[in-house]
C-alpha cells in the first residue's frame, strides 16, 4: 500500500511563494513518475505538473509554467512543488499522485486515471 502525505500549504498574499512537499512510502518511489494536481473551489481537479522517475524531465500546465517548479529527491522519497508569484486563482487544494510509469507519455501525464495513488491534499489560499 502506498501512502502519500502532502505538506506546506497555507495562506499567502498574492506575489508570494510556497513550497509543497509530498512524502511517499510503501513503494519504490524512484521507479515512478509523480504529479501534482489541484482542485480550485467549486471546480474540477486539474493537472499542475509532473516529473519523470529520475527528475530529468518535467511537465507543466500552461497556467503555472514559469512560476512553479516540480522537483524530487529520491533519497528522501519526496517530491516538491515550488510555487512563486502566486495569484488568487492558484487557490486550491493541491494533491500529489504516483503515475503508473517512469516517464509519462504526452497523452497520459495530465490524465488522472493514469495515476495510481493520491495524497489527502493540502490547502493553498492566495489572498489578493
Amino acid at each position: 500500500q502506498v501512502q502519500l502525505v502532502e505538506s506546506g500549504g497555507g495562506l499567502v498574499q498574492a506575489g508570494g511563494s510556497l513550497r509543497l512537499s509530498c512524502a511517499a512510502s510503501g513503494r519504490t518511489f524512484s521507479n515512478y513518475a509523480m504529479g501534482w494536481f489541484r482542485q480550485p473551489p467549486g471546480k474540477e481537479r486539474e493537472f499542475v505538473a509532473a516529473i519523470s522517475w529520475s527528475g530529468g524531465t518535467t511537465y507543466y500546465a500552461n497556467s503555472v509554467k514559469g512560476r512553479f517548479t516540480i522537483s524530487r529527491d529520491n533519497a528522501k522519497n519526496t517530491v516538491y512543488l515550488q510555487m512563486n508569484s502566486l495569484k488568487p486563482e492558484d487557490t486550491a487544494v493541491f494533491y500529489c499522485a504516483v503515475h503508473k510509469t517512469k516517464i509519462p507519455a504526452y497523452d497520459t501525464r495530465e490524465r488522472q486515471d493514469e495515476y495510481d495513488y493520491w495524497g489527502q491534499g493540502t490547502q493553498v489560499t492566495v489572498s489578493s
